[in-house]
């Protein structure tokens, strides 16, 4: 709907994701950068841009936390619909849920690399009574050129 808040990385700033730029492992790029594969955004815009993983990452993950959101009722579950790219070998993207009670992330989602180098689309919808984060995990487990973790168009709906 119109009113689902997007973070398509074109411009810099993403209310929902206030400190995507902090993160040292995200970064955001378009397919020109010369950092191998994705070539293109999920529209196959070689120009656009998206986050993708450094290959120059300190550890074996990278978080991207969302704002807090307020807690979701009947009418309004918090929908968020996100392209994301993974690369074949020991790569994952994990969508993890925060309650701002509890220290530990609980995993909603996660993709592992048996994609074949093509952008994918899904939709989580998160149900919390509390206010809660998001949490976009990318992890590597051996350092290897041109295999990566992407995210494109993240959009959130009005009950987020």
């Amino acid at each position: 709907g119109s009113s689902w808040n997007k973070c398509d990385f074109e411009s810099n700033p993403c209310k929902v994701l206030p400190e995507f730029n902090l993160q040292p492992g995200w970064i955001r790029r378009n397919g020109r950068s010369g950092m191998g594969p994705p070539y293109s955004d999920h529209n196959g815009n070689e120009s656009a841009y998206f986050l993708s993983l450094s290959s120059e990452m300190q550890s074996s993950s990278a978080a991207l936390r969302t704002s807090v959101f307020l807690p979701t009722d009947e009418e309004h579950l918090c929908q968020i619909r996100f392209h994301y790219w993974v690369g074949q070998m020991g790569r994952t993207l994990m969508v993890g849920l925060q309650k701002l009670s509890e220290d530990t992330v609980t995993n909603i989602w996660q993709v592992s690399g048996e994609l074949r180098n093509q952008w994918n689309v899904n939709t989580i919808t998160i149900n919390s009574t509390e206010k809660f984060e998001v949490i976009f995990l990318g992890m590597v487990e051996t350092q290897r050129q041109g295999e990566s973790v992407a995210i494109d168009d993240i959009t959130f709906s009005e009950g987020c």
